[in-house]
Order: C-alpha cells, then structure tokens, then sequence
C-alpha cells in the first residue's frame, strides 16, 4: 500500500467502481453485468452532491457519497474501501471529509452489519423506519404492498 490520496470529484471510473462494489459484496446478485449497466455504474456518483474517493496511485481503494440540502440533512451513501486497504483509517477519514463539508448537518446514514464505525465516529444510532422498493415491484411482507424495514441508522447533528 502506498501513499493514499482523497480526491473530491464525482466521475469515478466506471470499471473502478464496480471492481470496488464486488470486492466489498455488493454486486454479488443473480444479475449479469451488462455493457450498458457497466457503462453507467457512476451514475449515482454524477448526481450527489459531493463525492469523496480515496486513491493508491491511479487505482480506486474507497469512496462515499453524499446527498445533501446543504443545510439541514445529509446522508452518506455507499461507503466502501476495498478489504484489503481496510482498518487503515480510510473510510474514517472518507466520512469526515463529507461531514466538514456540511459541519451542521444532520447526518443519516442507512446501515446493516457496520453500526460499530459509526458509533466510532461519533454517529448516534437511530432505530428509523423506511418504505423499500425494489426493481422488481414493492417489498412485500405479510401481504401487504407497503410495509417498512427496519434499518439501523446513525444521526447526528
């Protein structure tokens, strides 16, 4: 591992984004990888308000990013840092440059599994109640077309 570097920009490579989402479990579905899906893997970093990566030379080790009002409410969406740069304070360091950016917001952040690095970073958790949707038509439990899933979720202010 050499020197990291933090870049704050929103066109992340594509190819980079996707090697870095399988390499933390996040595109290990049923779902081929299509062209056009690979083509527009940075979509979701194009429209945030702010995206932070984290870079060992020329290749992507971590990224987050944001969807903020400015203000009021941020939320911190898709953090990641591949396994291997983990426990080295790269997604410490990726998550308080996001909340310099906006010192007064409320921050909410949707997690399953990594409560305990939120909480050491000063995030208060939160049990919040969301509606899910998925691609393939509502969440369904109980027979009902809308229900909510409990998710845990850190704020702070």
């Amino acid at each position: 591992m050499g020197f990291i570097s933090y870049v704050t920009r929103k066109d992340l490579p594509c190819t980079g984004l996707q090697d870095l989402f399988a390499a933390v479990g996040w595109s290990n579905d049923d779902r081929e990888i299509t062209s056009e899906m690979l083509a527009n893997f940075n979509k979701p970093f194009l429209h945030s308000t702010m995206v932070v990566s984290a870079w060992d030379g020329d290749r992507l080790v971590g990224c987050v990013r944001v969807l903020s009002d400015g203000m009021f409410r941020s939320v911190l969406y898709d953090l990641a840092v591949l396994p291997a740069y983990q426990r080295r304070g790269i997604g410490t360091e990726l998550v308080r440059r996001c909340r310099g950016a906006f010192p007064d917001s409320q921050w909410l952040v949707g997690t399953e599994g990594a409560e305990a690095f939120y909480k050491s970073l000063d995030l208060h958790l939160r049990q919040i109640r969301f509606c899910i949707s998925r691609a393939n038509g509502f969440y369904e439990k109980e027979g009902t077309l809308w229900n909510s899933k409990q998710i845990g979720c850190c704020c702070v202010r």
